[in-house]
């Protein structure tokens, strides 16, 4: 049987709708909002999975290219790999998702969002999350949600819920809220400097649509939910649990404490071995529940250190921050480059500037666009002393990049101001701890020693939380350990006007206005203090560009000029690249972009294009070459394609009876421009050249 519900969102009807498809899932629902409609199932296994330490949950958003009427592109012509817009949205689902399930729950369990109708509404991402939740909301699978979420802009200074298409374009901020009824669990988006009172604002805003939105999923399970599964919470051995703790305490208080993370990792391996050792001697393997006892021992000892001691495993302060040094310029043949360390953590970022022919392609659902502004991070391996294959990026890579993108992104120049494409690569050499935020740091200084005119420095600063009932404690600039045992990750970047991008995280299914308050001031503090550290090391953008850096040298023409400048088939614009070998790009409105490896190529194409483009000057003197004879006169060409008539009785002080007495065809002659009428069409003098040619002689 058919059941649904329905509620307004910003005078439309968005409605959740189960029992027509997909109907073996455990969870399945349709929502529609507009022309946007979006399939969300959720299926999980009956057995738990034995051996693991975490929840296997996988969720992935899929966009059909027939939901816009689209065929995609490719040789086989059929959906692929996921894009990169599909691997952000599975993440913005998964994240607020995963924090919703009991304890001790281990069945696989798998969530697919699939686009079936794209529409201009823009909220297939949100409505993704929405459909979700309801899908394991109304199923027997034990998720203790909902949530729901909202996308909110602010155009000329108004906040609007759930901005189309066309409006986004206009928004300063860009801004995902997810939550449930009761706190904000995850945060997400960008913006052009906005202060922490802004962004507090609009997630209020935001918040108070999502409790709506959890309501009416509420309403939806009493209609048709399912009876939850009973999830049995795992049996800790309390005799083994006192073992541990007897041979563990004291020597994980020592090791917790030793400010260096290999060392530190290496002294509670050493301890967790020797235990395991003396204990697992039985006919059953216990290491994994040793194990699991042991980590709960480090998390309590770590978290109640910081609540009762205010002291971290680093020996810092709350908000305190490690130590910073950067360094730029230490690739001589790259066009940009920049080393940033912060603690333990270390990102080297390359900046290279390319033309037009390196923007980046992207057919979506919305149509096809071009980035001239690209940022790629890079995790390997060594960076946190592992061994493993390299791959393709992952959604962490992905995420990260687009984040600290996101936030160069705000202060970038205009192509106008600077027409080249440019590509970020960080490269994360050595990792504890906000690597996506030392990518910001080090990006913005490989900007600045590229000579990119960028409006102003941005840098970036990850915040934790550890929250025992009523004790909290909000940490600035958060270790790899404190990311792990902690509450929170709350990523914030910005200028030291205001805030550029912000990507929020919690464990714990949300956070109060009060705590997110607390953690946006320490960050702004924060932040400024980074930014003066970086500016130590390059205070502003370089005045030129490296040696190695190709040159875009602009210009404009007319648009009724464009066609002569590329000629018929391009015939034209290829015999001005092969004369000066550069690179050139028109676009519709006439502007053109030069790329030369040297000055003098350029300056020879932008001759070659004044030349073809240049408009007869009235009373100014040609040397014109003689195109055609007429009985009364001939056509002289002063200018490339732009002909000119000298009459007869322009020819010559004289009386000319005949046109070819004084000139004939091809003959290069000297002529003024004396009269271009409404129409365009000129007239030339031929004595009236000679004669101010004379005086000028005399």
């Amino acid at each position: 049987m058919i059941k649904s519900v329905a509620i307004e969102v910003r005078g439309k009807e968005l409605n959740l709708k189960t029992g027509r498809m997909a109907r073996q899932a455990d969870g399945s629902v349709v929502a529609q909002y507009g022309d946007t409609v979006i399939l969300a199932t959720a299926v999980s296994s009956k057995t738990p999975k034995l051996g693991i330490d975490f929840f296997p949950l996988t969720i992935d958003y899929q966009e059909k290219a027939y939901s816009a009427g689209k065929i995609p592109g490719g040789f086989f012509k059929r959906e692929g790999r996921p894009t990169e817009k599909e691997v952000l949205t599975s993440r913005l689902i998964d994240r607020p998702i995963r924090p919703l399930f009991p304890k001790g729950f281990s069945c696989e369990t798998q969530g697919i969002v699939n686009v079936l109708s794209y529409g201009d509404e823009n909220v297939a991402d949100i409505l993704g999350i929405i459909c979700m939740s309801a899908a394991l909301h109304i199923s027997d699978i034990p998720f203790k949600g909902p949530v729901a979420a909202v996308r909110i802009g602010r155009i000329s200074g108004s906040f609007v819920i759930n901005p189309d298409l066309r409006e986004t374009e206009e928004c300063d901020i860009n801004l995902v809220v997810a939550g449930t009824a009761d706190a904000v669990a995850m945060v997400e988006g960008s913006a052009q400097e906005m202060s922490e009172t802004d962004l507090l604002e609009a997630i209020d805003i935001a918040h108070g649509e999502i409790k709506r939105l959890c309501a009416v999923q509420n309403e939806f399970r009493d209609k048709t939910g399912k009876e939850k599964r009973l999830v049995v919470a795992p049996v800790t051995d309390e005799n083994l649990k006192n073992s541990v703790i007897e041979l563990a305490m004291e020597k994980i208080k020592t090791a917790i404490v030793i400010p260096d993370k290999m060392v530190r990792q290496s002294a509670l391996d050493e301890v967790l071995r020797h235990i395991i050792e003396k204990l697992n001697t039985g006919e059953t393997d216990i290491s994994r529940d040793i194990s699991g006892i042991f980590n709960d021992i480090e998390k309590n000892l770590v978290r109640n250190m910081i609540l009762n001691e205010n002291v971290r495993a680093d020996g810092r302060a709350p908000d305190k921050i490690r130590e910073i040094s950067a360094d730029v310029g230490i690739l001589p043949r790259t066009h940009g480059s920049a080393l940033f360390i912060r603690g333990e953590t270390q990102c080297l970022a390359v900046v290279t500037l390319g033309t037009s022919d390196d923007e980046q392609r992207i057919d979506a659902l919305d149509g096809e666009t071009s980035k001239t502004f690209m940022l790629h991070y890079n995790f390997p391996p060594f960076s946190v002393g592992e061994v493993k294959p390299l791959r393709s990026p992952g959604r962490r890579e992905i995420g990260h990049g687009i984040l600290a993108e996101r936030s160069l992104k705000a202060v970038m120049p205009s192509k106008d101001e600077f027409p080249y494409t440019v590509r970020i690569v960080s490269d994360i050499l050595e990792s504890n701890g906000s690597s996506s935020m030392a990518t910001v740091c080090g990006g913005t200084l490989a900007l600045m020693d590229a000579g990119v005119p960028i409006k102003a420095p941005v840098a970036g600063i990850a915040m934790g939380l550890i929250k025992e009932g009523e004790r909290v404690v909000v940490l600035t600039d958060i270790l790899g350990l404190e990311d792990h045992l902690g509450d929170m990750d709350f990523k914030v970047t910005g200028t030291a006007n205001g805030i550029c991008a912000f990507q929020m995280d919690t464990k714990i299914g949300g956070i109060s206005r009060d705590i997110m308050e607390r953690a946006l001031e320490q960050a702004r503090q924060g932040r400024l203090f980074i930014l003066g550290k970086m500016k130590e090391t390059l205070a502003e953008p370089r005045p030129s560009l490296s040696v190695h850096a190709p040159r875009i040298y602009t210009m404009r023409i007319k648009q009724d000029k464009i066609r002569d400048v590329i000629g018929t088939g391009g015939k034209v614009i290829r015999g001005i690249i092969e004369q000066t070998g550069v690179k050139i790009d028109i676009d519709d409105s006439g502007l053109i972009n030069i790329a030369a490896s040297d000055g003098t190529a350029a300056q020879k194409a932008i001759d070659i294009i004044n030349g073809i483009t240049a408009e007869a000057e009235l009373n100014k003197i040609y040397l014109g070459k003689v195109k055609r004879i007429m009985d009364f006169g001939a056509f002289v060409e002063i200018l490339p394609g732009t002909e000119g008539l000298l009459h007869i009785s322009q020819l010559s002080e004289k009386r000319v009876a005949k046109v070819t007495d004084e000139v004939n065809e091809g003959d290069e002659v000297l002529v003024k421009v004396i009269e271009i009428d409404k129409m365009g069409r000129i007239r030339l003098s031929r004595k009236d050249a000679m004669k101010e040619q004379g005086s000028k002689e005399g």
